[in-house]
């Protein structure tokens, strides 16, 4: 099915801002953790029990977190998936090394690195085609594997995608500041002081600035789950981080216009880490790009708005 182009601003359709909790016991969603070694070090990854059908078993549903993210991100899209009997096809949920509890490798992760961490772990799981999923960073490498392994991506959906705009300020710091400056000053200081950074942002935290910290992020930071705002600090890896980012310095997006599988996009209109007008750009990159930008939403749509994402994601019926 070829999902066709880009739509207008979405208001919000579903009472409620941001609200699910992180779950971060795996059993509550029906998925069991593993330890999986890969070339760039062990990885964690959280997945549901492989089904009996071995057509089944082949094809998952493969998860990527952004940066300040690990598995649990995804859980409150999972929750609202299961209050509206949406099917999610074996999810796998990856930690990829440097976030959450997957160990940080040296150097960190670039986005080949990061690709080939998912192939691997596909493999390990006995998975030959996937339908993947990403947030953020996790966005970015989603499309970069899209482009470059087509004969594993069935499909791609993105949410809050760090791209073009990203791509722009790393490459342009100066550019930057002006178009993504949460971004280009929070990749600055985490350059100038990478180990201070943790715990300047650490003692923040415990003396109650935590919804101050997460406010750019989150379009009503003062209604977001303390769940979700401490595993967004904690997740705050400087060293990670700027590995990720530096991936985007001069990276060609023109290569996204060989994804030749379906493409769903959905970013929040309030969000910092990205412009609408990324998703206008992908929508002309990539041909089979269905985009939807949503009202009064930051830059974790799958947590503010986990029921607009799963329509604007075609999970649900819109």
């Amino acid at each position: 099915m070829r999902r066709g182009r880009a739509t207008g601003v979405v208001a919000p359709t579903v009472d409620g801002y941001a609200p699910f909790d992180l779950v971060t016991e795996p059993a509550l969603l029906g998925l069991a953790r593993e330890t999986v070694e890969t070339a760039h070090g062990r990885t964690i990854v959280h997945h549901a029990a492989s089904a009996t059908d071995p057509s089944a078993r082949r094809r998952a549903t493969v998860m990527l977190h952004g940066a300040a993210g690990s598995w649990t991100t995804w859980t409150p899209l999972l929750q609202a998936a299961r209050e509206v009997d949406a099917l999610v096809s074996r999810p796998v949920l990856i930690d990829l090394p440097g976030w959450g509890d997957s160990p940080e490798p040296d150097p960190g992760l670039d986005v080949e690195s990061a690709a080939a961490v998912v192939v691997e772990v596909a493999e390990a799981l006995g998975v030959t085609e996937f339908d993947l999923v990403g947030h953020s960073m996790g966005a970015f490498i989603a499309l970069h594997l899209a482009a470059t392994r087509p004969d594993l991506v069935l499909s791609v959906s993105v949410v809050s995608a760090t791209s073009f705009s990203a791509i722009d300020a790393v490459s342009h710091p100066v550019r930057g500041l002006v178009a993504l400056p949460a971004f280009t000053l929070l990749r600055a200081g985490f350059g100038l002081l990478p180990r201070a950074s943790v715990t300047l942002l650490r003692g923040a935290a415990r003396i109650g600035l935590l919804r101050a910290l997460s406010a750019p992020v989150f379009r009503h930071v003062e209604r977001v789950p303390r769940s979700v705002l401490e595993a967004f600090v904690a997740e705050l890896r400087p060293r990670g981080f700027l590995a990720a980012s530096r991936s985007g310095r001069d990276y060609d997006a023109t290569r996204w216009r060989g994804i030749d599988c379906d493409v769903a996009a959905v970013g929040g209109i309030d969000d910092v880490f990205a412009r609408p007008s990324d998703l206008d750009r992908l929508s002309t990159v990539v041909r089979h790009a269905h985009t939807t930008l949503l009202d009064d939403c930051g830059h974790f749509a799958h947590v503010e708005r986990p029921h607009e994402t799963l329509r604007a994601l075609g999970w649900v019926e819109g």
